[in-house]
């Protein structure tokens, strides 16, 4: 067996722009373990029967033909679904799509105001798209910095506001009335953007005040709480006004059929998505619960399917975890997460695994 010799590294073509060329690719290298706790993924997949329904709709539907133009007919279903006029409803493949598409709204030339740490993707398109990107830091319990994003709205130049709640990458949850006060101070010169991606898990819903505000938006994913991050798609509710505008920058015919014939089967069976949420809660309390018991790892406070693991030293946690066949995301990097794992919610049989893990380090003298 022979193997095909890598090209040697080059520079970017100087046609690139200096801004992409600065920034770096997305932070993540996959690796083949038998238990992945790393991407905050579903520790469920679609369920078994749904999944079987939506292969046969997709056999049932001609692939030479192009979906709907602007993915009407899953807006209607999904709106109805959501309570949301239809004409508010933007989808595409997945909610980073969406972050992309509301940086070119809204952040190229202007601003982009976020906390710090934060969702990666939300900084890597602000830089690339040459954003002015402010980021406050967050208080030392993780809760949102009012003062501070209140000062930066009134005294930096508009663009668009990211709040994530629950928050990422520390799961925490503000109460409504510290959000609420953010989001007013932005006024009507912000684009406010109210990520819920891990809502289906803390149970907070952002919907009522989006409407109270034709600028702000509520970002959801179908990747976390209905187990469909393969299918990539997320959607935004919001205004018609502003979804008018969004739209436009939406390619055409971007939801595929095969996507669209997974999605009305879960749209068509719900149900599931809240059992499956209650048991990831159920499997976090539970290894929260032991962990509380570690003599030197310390899992911080999360209402979402992921949670911080606060370590002596997290390069040594890390090798530790994979060498027990689990991987988990590394953040001690990021402002504030000194020694910090950020890991996922796995099945019972994943967390168990994580737990002996966990003793096993203690008895390993690292």
């Amino acid at each position: 067996m022979t193997s095909t010799p890598s090209l040697p590294e080059q520079a970017a073509p100087a046609g690139v722009r200096s801004a992409v060329r600065t920034v770096p690719a997305y932070p993540f290298t996959p690796l083949d373990v038998p238990i992945k706790l790393d991407q905050n993924e579903n520790a469920y997949d679609f369920p078994a029967e749904l999944k079987a329904e939506a292969t046969a709709r997709m056999l049932a539907r001609p692939w030479n033909r192009y979906p709907d133009l602007g993915a009407e007919g899953i807006r209607a279903r999904l709106a109805a679904l959501t309570g949301w006029d239809e004409a508010g409803v933007v989808l595409t493949p997945g909610s980073n799509v969406l972050i992309k598409l509301l940086t070119e709204l809204a952040g190229i030339g202007q601003t982009v105001l976020t906390v710090s740490p934060t969702f990666a993707v939300y900084t890597l398109e602000a830089r690339m798209l040459g954003a002015r990107l402010v980021q406050v830091p967050l208080n030392p319990d993780f809760s949102l910095p009012v003062a501070g994003l209140v000062e930066a709205l009134r005294t930096q130049p508009p663009g668009l506001l990211y709040l994530t709640q629950p928050h990422a990458p520390t799961g925490h949850v503000d109460p409504a009335q510290a959000v609420r006060e953010v989001v007013e101070a932005a006024g009507k010169d912000w684009i406010v953007v109210l990520d819920e991606a891990y809502g289906e898990y803390s149970g907070t819903d952002y919907r009522s005040l989006v409407r109270e505000g034709g600028n702000r938006l509520s970002l959801r994913t179908f990747s976390k709480g209905w187990g469909l991050a393969g299918i990539r798609l997320g959607y935004a509710l919001t205004s018609p006004a502003l979804a008018t505008e969004l739209r436009k920058l939406v390619p055409a015919f971007n939801v595929g059929v095969l996507a669209e014939a997974a999605l009305e089967v879960a749209l068509e069976n719900p149900g599931y998505v809240a059992e499956r949420a209650a048991e990831v809660r159920r499997e976090r309390e539970r290894v929260f619960a032991a962990l509380r018991e570690h003599p030197v790892w310390e899992p911080l406070p999360s209402e979402a399917n992921f949670y911080l693991l606060r370590t002596p030293d997290a390069e040594a946690a890390y090798r530790h975890l994979l060498s027990c066949g689990i991987v988990v995301r590394r953040q001690d990097s990021l402002p504030g997460l000194a020694g910090c794992l950020r890991v996922a919610v796995g099945t019972p049989a994943e967390n168990d695994a994580l737990l002996a893990a966990a003793r096993a380090y203690v008895s390993s003298g690292e």
